[in-house]
């Protein structure tokens, strides 16, 4: 992260919450500055860091560094949740369909996957529910990412259990078509966590970007014509429809052969 995303971040987390700005107390000491909370919870983000273990470095004490934490997290969510958490424009479709032609992948906007992330402090009760294969209670992130990493669809809170497929079938993607610091206990701060490093993630990548590299060349998308539908049960058809469509086996299958077909050909063009 550069000085200046960094600079830009503290600042606007200081004006979003008061309790990041530096105080004075009633003998005149000043309590800690802005740069010393902020600082303590980015080392617990970017290196797994236990909360007692900033104290050397930062000056800190666990109880604040916690506090911090869960402040900092929310606030990320509230401020830059909007900007870097949203779904793909009309013109994003366009630009990521024209890039993945481009790179041989028609009609593809980015790639799907499924991590666990280890809960170390999960309720004993809980822990059968939330061991996966590692056999630790783990919580699983599906994330759909472009060619240049930035994340565009993120969906957090499945246990450990579940296979690819199972959160695949439990998260909002499809339904959206159709319509080390983990040592916290509650999953409400373990969201707001997942979600921070994700925007944190994609302010990098907004940072780092190259807007003058020749792949971001343009392709506008073409204004949309929608026809608003007034009655509900024909919303409603139209919807199964849409969600009939996207579950067709026959259709992944079909698209499955076209794409291997494409491969083909365009290793043939280049061979020859």
């Amino acid at each position: 992260m550069s000085r200046n995303l960094f600079l830009r971040i503290v600042d606007a987390i200081k004006d979003h919450d008061m309790y990041f700005e530096q105080r004075i107390d009633a003998l005149g000491r000043f309590g800690l500055s802005t740069l010393q909370k902020i600082t303590a919870v980015f080392r617990m983000l970017a290196y797994g860091l236990p909360a007692d273990a900033t104290d050397e470095y930062v000056k800190i004490g666990e109880s604040t560094t916690i506090e911090s934490m869960k402040r900092f997290c929310r606030a990320i969510v509230e401020v830059f949740g909007e900007r870097y958490l949203r779904s793909p424009t009309p013109n994003d479709v366009a630009r990521l369909l024209h890039i993945g032609e481009q790179r041989g992948f028609p009609g593809m906007l980015g790639s799907l996957d499924c991590m666990h992330w280890k809960w170390k402090n999960c309720p004993t009760a809980w822990a059968g529910q939330y061991a996966g294969r590692s056999g630790s209670p783990t919580i699983i992130l599906e994330a759909v990412a472009d060619y240049d990493l930035w994340i565009w669809h993120a969906y957090f809170g499945l246990p450990g259990t579940n296979n690819d497929i199972n959160v695949l079938e439990s998260s909002h993607l499809f339904s959206n078509l159709a319509s080390g610091p983990s040592r916290f206990w509650r999953k409400e701060v373990l969201h707001d966590i997942m979600t921070t490093c994700i925007i944190l993630h994609n302010m990098i990548i907004e940072d780092e970007r190259d807007l003058n590299a020749p792949i971001q060349d343009a392709v506008e998308a073409p204004t949309p014509t929608i026809e608003m539908v007034v009655d509900e049960n024909l919303r409603f058809e139209q919807f199964l429809a849409r969600h009939k469509k996207i579950k067709d086996k026959n259709v992944h299958f079909k698209l499955r052969n076209a794409l291997i077909e494409h491969f083909l050909e365009q290793r043939n063009n280049f061979e020859n």
